[in-house]
């Protein structure tokens, strides 16, 4: 059985990685996993706030599947701590089940965010975590241990990081399933505006980091306008990616240690991706209104490595979305016998391009967020805002900044036509009406649109 180290950083857009091109952001050992695994060039969440698209990851369904459209938190009564806590995705096949139920041993590190924050659910036996999901400072932070909430005075990401290492060497002997969750680079909060207090923050003090572009404010952007442009606030998001670069490097140093490198999966990726003054937003999309869908909120990193199974040095190209990922990784475990009926999944499994493989087919993805779905494809991106728009229209061959939007243009009609077609094709196969928003259905989190 192959071990799994499953590690997912907080509103990391993939340009913030220097495996992704970013110049500016120290990132070396991810971009060292990078090199040693294949890197997806073109991986996109389903939604661009945590919740949701963590719960995508974790059961391979659809926010209108499974019924968490927007972040826990924003709801009453609060589903994360106290007598109403639940857990939203226990209803549904889901990866750590399906682990503990195929005999690993099964540890959480770092942010779950999706229900029931103070006991370990779903089949974990290792249990240190966040009592709810957001950030609000990376020194003296809540945390969760042993069933027990308490002030973590020291630096949260190296608290997570020493809590994945202890995992490892308690579990070393037998098959495991490792879950880190880190709680940078985040980038959103009152603790943006003030200096960063890691160990990269004197290396960063005195950096432009232009990879962070200055542009004017964008009418639609409602929040953190206190932070976009300020170089303190940029300053901070890379020290703070640094820091969780710091966490990776510990984790991977110490399979190495533990002679457990050739049998244990590593993966990292993020739960979305973050505007980082791009298109003059910060944040995701629920940071505007209406809801956006800027690229650098959906692209996100996602990098697997296993040595001497998956070469070293590849990239994929295909256009994924993090639906396909609960498939693929079951069918690369070989497990993907234990999934629930596939017709019910709508991602696509690429195991296959694991283990070196080279397949097409994968050119279009779905994102979906309270009231606007997506559909993105090689050449267009079509964002349909229901019901009263605005809608957006891009090229992206000709347009890949998504600056001039094809609405309104002649011509573009068939096209709008055609995307709208794919829209509501895909989403009528697999909404389940009791989470489908856009006919009437519900949601188990607070939605922006009604705030």
């Amino acid at each position: 059985m192959t071990n799994v180290v499953f590690i997912m950083s907080d509103n990391q857009g993939a340009w913030s990685l220097g495996c992704y091109g970013n110049a500016d952001v120290r990132t070396p050992h991810i971009d060292g996993l990078s090199a040693d695994g294949i890197r997806f060039s073109d991986a996109y969440c389903v939604n661009s706030v945590c919740s949701p698209s963590r719960a995508t990851f974790f059961t391979g369904l659809l926010p209108s599947q499974h019924g968490v459209h927007c972040y826990l938190g924003g709801e009453k009564p609060d589903s994360q701590m106290g007598p109403d806590a639940y857990n939203t995705i226990a209803d549904f096949t889901n990866l750590p089940q399906v682990m503990a139920e195929a005999g690993y041993t099964c540890g959480l590190t770092g942010k779950w965010h999706l229900g029931d924050s103070l006991k370990p659910v779903d089949g974990f036996d290792y249990w240190f975590t966040k009592p709810r999901g957001h950030t609000s400072t990376f020194y003296g932070d809540d945390a969760i241990w042993q069933g027990d909430v308490y002030q973590e005075p020291g630096y949260f990401t190296d608290a997570i990081t020493e809590h994945a290492l202890n995992f490892l060497r308690q579990s070393k002997e037998d098959p495991f399933f490792l879950f880190v969750g880190y709680n940078g680079p985040y980038g959103l909060g009152r603790h943006m505006v003030e200096t960063h207090q890691n160990r990269h923050a004197d290396y960063y003090a005195d950096k432009q980091l232009q990879s962070f572009p200055r542009e004017p404010v964008h009418p639609w952007l409602k929040v953190n306008l206190d932070i976009i442009n300020n170089p303190v606030s940029i300053r901070g998001y890379a020290a703070a990616a640094s820091g969780v670069d710091d966490g990776v490097g510990k984790i991977l140093n110490e399979l190495r240690i533990l002679g457990l490198e050739e049998d244990t999966l590593v993966i990292y990726t993020a739960d979305q991706g973050l505007c980082g003054g791009h298109h003059g937003m910060w944040g995701m999309g629920d940071h505007s209104w209406p809801l956006h869908t800027f690229e650098e909120t959906l692209h996100i990193p996602l990098i697997f490595r296993h040595s001497g199974q998956i070469p070293g040095g590849a990239v994929f190209e295909g256009r994924t979305c993090n639906y396909d990922f609960f498939p693929s990784l079951l069918d690369y475990l070989n497990l993907g016998d234990r999934l629930p009926e596939r017709s019910g999944i709508p991602g696509r499994s690429y195991a296959r391009v694991l283990g070196g493989e080279e397949i097409g087919g994968y050119e279009q993805i779905f994102h979906e967020f309270e009231n606007a779905r997506m559909v993105r494809n090689d050449r267009w991106k079509y964002t349909w805002r229901n019901p009263d728009g605005p809608d957006e229209l891009y090229d992206m061959q000709t347009d890949p900044g998504e600056r001039n939007s094809l609405t309104e243009e002649p011509g573009s009609a068939d096209v709008i036509r055609e995307m709208r077609v794919e829209i509501e094709s895909f989403f009528s196969r697999y909404a389940d009406p009791e989470f489908d928003l856009w006919n009437g259905g519900r949601s188990k989190a607070g939605m922006m649109s009604r705030h």
